[in-house]
């Protein structure tokens, strides 16, 4: 599910009563422990955290007029989402979070390949998200970013 929201505030403001509070925490969460130069803003329809054009002027290669996405989160239908891109691009990452869920969450890993939903809302591991935040910066992404585009082209 998108939204047609402006703003990320606007976006919580339109959720159920029940989701509020925990994508306004996990939104809290990543903005505390997200490394400087990431910005927030709406995204595909989900809160985003990108790499503003200020920073990255190539944008995004399948929109260039976009800021390079990094993170999304959402509330879907059944589940709150965690898109990464990080995790899906980068498979010691990705080795380190699979391996540290289970100490932060009795329940079983629900992930795609950059998405992680959260079925229980009172059960986001946020203390764990907060470290997955902090593992990549603005210019680890970017070359992350680009040496993967490049194999593609």
């Amino acid at each position: 599910m998108t939204s047609d929201a402006k703003t990320p505030d606007e976006y919580i403001s339109q959720l159920p009563e029940d989701r509020k509070g925990p994508m306004s925490e996990l939104r809290s969460t990543i903005r505390s422990h997200l490394p400087e130069g990431f910005e927030e803003t709406m995204s595909y329809g989900m809160i985003g955290y990108v790499v503003p054009h200020k920073i990255y002027p190539d944008g995004y290669h399948c929109s260039p007029e976009l800021p390079l996405p990094f993170m999304n989160i959402a509330s879907q239908k059944n589940f709150v989402a965690l898109y990464h891109m990080g995790v899906y691009a980068n498979k010691d990452l990705l080795n380190w979070f699979t391996g540290e869920y289970p100490k932060h969450s009795s329940r079983k890993l629900d992930m795609g390949k950059s998405c992680i939903r959260f079925k229980k809302m009172d059960d986001i591991p946020m203390d764990l998200i907060g470290q997955l935040c902090e593992k990549m910066t603005v210019q680890d992404w970017i070359e992350l970013y680009e040496k993967n585009i490049k194999k593609m082209s």
